[in-house]
């Protein structure tokens, strides 16, 4: 276990509209504003995902599920962004729930919004950290300098 310790910078409240693409939007303002490390809190609905539900077996490195969110959803979720060189790598956990029955997993890709999303993000400031790829384990970890 490593740690670092740090503070709240600046706080974005965002508003993602039907149709919009998640994951590449939240990228888009991390660059623009300039944010190395940040975590944040998504509240909202979700029309299309790709996404993992877990590992085939506990092995490393793991052998992901995948599996596509189709049709309206509604998600409560949290993550973060940490930089790889120039590009923001986000990690989400999100549940997501349709009639009753609630799918939890790491949201990946191709995150289409339903109705709306909306994100509260928390610029973390005094934390030297990145996600640079990590071979063994086959995925980008958190890594403090």
């Amino acid at each position: 276990m490593e740690y670092r310790t740090g503070s709240i910078g600046r706080v974005l409240t965002i508003r993602f509209d039907d149709g919009d693409d998640f994951l590449e939007g939240l990228k888009e303002i991390v660059l623009k504003e300039k944010i190395e490390s940040s975590w944040f809190q998504i509240l909202g609905g979700v029309r299309h995902a790709g996404v993992v539900t877990g590992p085939k077996s506990p092995v490393m490195p793991p052998d992901p599920v995948w599996c596509e969110v189709d049709g309206a959803r509604e998600v409560v979720g949290t993550g973060s962004v940490y930089m790889d060189g120039d590009e923001p790598r986000i990690h989400l956990h999100a549940a997501m729930g349709h009639h009753g029955e609630t799918l939890t997993a790491c949201v990946r890709k191709e995150s289409r919004v339903y109705l709306i999303l909306e994100v509260l993000l928390f610029e973390l400031q005094g934390i030297d950290a990145t996600r640079p790829w990590f071979d063994k384990g086959g995925f980008n970890q958190l890594s403090f300098s």
